[in-house]
């Protein structure tokens, strides 16, 4: 966004480190120098004239134009304060900010048309999800900048270059960096599960395989909620497989892939995949879960929990916190002490484990084409630094201080705009611009709830356990997986769910395995491997 902005003296000396391509901003300065008694009037007048100059001298703020994502069907950064807070973001970052809102189902077409024509293609360009076929192949094209050398500078980089070297490694062709990551929690995969259920039937906290089955079992059949009526069932499921992927890891499985015989496979051609898909097939036929959960769509997921006809939960620890939400917000009363409110434990783990995220979800690319010069990389990446500065995690994420949210006297953020979305527009969106390295929150936030303190303490102690996925790095570089990989995974998916409500048998599932492998799995595998040895 084109925008004057007034500039301090201190804006000033940043922007000097990064001089050169954009708009203007005047600034404004207070002269502080004391001169003596003895200092002659012409030199205190000609000293004058020159601060009075100074201030009036616009300053060069780089631009830096940026391609990110509008959840707020247009209404991104607009509104009376809109250009306020505008203001403050790009007076911080020393960068004057042109940005392209897309909206989110839109977005790899257009970054996709962007990268056809090259010389107008954004400087910082948002992608969602993790890395595609299509990226890829641009990246081996040099359609991006080369970000390795860059991340190492701690001292121009005190935020970026402290990124988890693991996670960036999925970002990564050719022994290239060629993107930053917006960072995700790595342990928020977990179980939750109705602990006034499991208090009303003398069942401890699960830690091992035998005990979750018992907990489904018993939610199941013993009538958990105590109104007479076999309407319960113990486990949430809808088609959306998530909560496969987790369990799998409780039996030994990797997470997507694992390390067997100093070799990286599929989890499923893991002995412990087997009998995984075994025990959940036992919960399927047992009743444990519903009958009708591959056709359940996933706008239902949580509502099972919610409405009481399921009470365990495996996906992540924030939406079992937020079904916890659901019951106090509601006033649903607990069936053990009708005067307290149902509520909900949170596991980091089962058997010492549980899946990891990727630690990211979307990243940001700097356009070769147009960041042409070592400036406007230092530019965008300046920019994207400092937006993970604390001051703009707070703006971005509440607005701005006496207008969206004010301070109590406990030191926390209290909300101001909670039932105004006109007044939550000023700065809707901007938090599109953060890449959350190294804090994914603010240090000065809203006064947490006991249920969200669990949560976090849960996924803190969660990171210990977390399975991370090895091949990801590997898998980014394999041209076969980038061009077939996400069908192929998916048609296991397909022959998992088929085994599981015993639409195929064994013969059938391994017969699925053996498909996906000649349609080039065996050559994805055998891509992995070779970068590794």
């Amino acid at each position: 966004m084109k925008k004057k902005l007034l500039a301090t003296l201190l804006s000033v000396s940043m922007v000097m480190g990064i001089a050169a391509c954009g708009s203007q901003a005047t600034t404004q300065t207070t002269d502080s120098q004391t001169t003596t008694e003895s200092t002659q009037t012409a030199d205190a007048t000609t000293s004058t004239a020159t601060t009075e100059a100074a201030a009036e001298t616009p300053v060069e703020y780089p631009t830096v134009t940026f391609m990110t994502i509008d959840f707020n069907s247009g209404a991104s950064n607009t509104g009376d304060y809109a250009e306020q807070i505008m203001q403050e973001l790009e007076a911080h970052t020393g960068v004057d900010v042109d940005i392209q809102w897309v909206q989110n189902d839109v977005l790899e077409e257009k970054a996709t048309l962007a990268m056809q024509d090259p010389k107008s293609m954004p400087m910082i360009m948002t992608w969602n999800g993790a890395v595609t076929g299509t990226v890829v192949t641009a990246a081996k094209q040099g359609a991006f900048v080369d970000l390795t050398e860059y991340l190492k500078d701690t001292e121009k980089y005190p935020n970026l270059s402290k990124q988890n070297a693991d996670v960036a490694k999925s970002l990564t062709v050719d022994g290239k960096q060629i993107g930053i990551y917006r960072a995700r929690v790595l342990g928020r995969y977990g179980m939750s599960y109705r602990k006034d259920w499991a208090d009303k039937l003398g069942l401890s906290e699960p830690k091992t395989i035998d005990d979750v089955y018992n907990m489904l079992y018993k939610f199941t059949y013993e009538d958990p909620d105590g109104n007479g009526q076999n309407d319960t069932i113990g486990m949430e499921m809808t088609s959306y497989t998530g909560p496969f992927d987790i369990m799998q890891t409780w039996f030994g499985c990797g997470n997507g892939w694992a390390e067997v015989d100093g070799k990286l496979v599929p989890v499923w051609q893991q002995e412990e995949y087997m009998t995984a898909l075994n025990w959940f097939k036992k919960l399927y036929s047992e009743g444990l879960m519903p009958s009708d959960w591959a056709s359940r769509t996933t706008d239902t997921w949580s509502d099972g929990c919610k409405n009481g006809e399921n009470g365990v939960y495996i996906d992540v620890l924030d939406g079992g916190r937020r079904v916890w939400d659901y019951f106090v917000n509601n006033e649903i009363p607990s069936v053990v002490d009708p005067s307290e409110f149902a509520s909900m434990n949170l596991l980091s783990n089962i058997e010492g484990k549980t899946m990891a995220t990727s630690g990211y979800n979307g990243y940001f690319t700097l356009s070769a084409s147009t960041c042409d010069t070592p400036e406007k990389v230092e530019a965008a990446l300046t920019f994207l630094d400092r937006m993970c500065d604390e001051e703009m995690l707070i703006l971005t994420g509440y607005g701005l201080e006496g207008v969206n949210y004010e301070i109590n006297e406990n030191g926390n953020i209290v909300r101001l705009d909670s039932s105004d979305d006109a007044l939550k527009a000023n700065y809707a969106g901007l938090n599109q611009l953060v890449a959350y390295i190294p804090n994914i929150d603010s240090t000065l936030g809203e006064e947490k709830t006991e249920r969200q303190n669990l949560e976090n303490q849960v996924k803190a102690d969660a990171e210990k356990y977390a399975v991370i996925n090895p091949a990801l790095p590997y898998l980014i570089n394999s041209t076969t997986y980038a061009s077939m990989g996400k069908d192929l995974d998916d048609k296991i998916s397909q022959a998992r769910t088929q085994y599981i409500c015993g639409e195929i048998d064994e013969a059938g599932l391994k017969a699925a395995w053996d498909d996906v492998l000649s349609r080039g799995y065996a050559t994805i595998i055998d891509e992995v491997n070779a970068q590794i040895q």
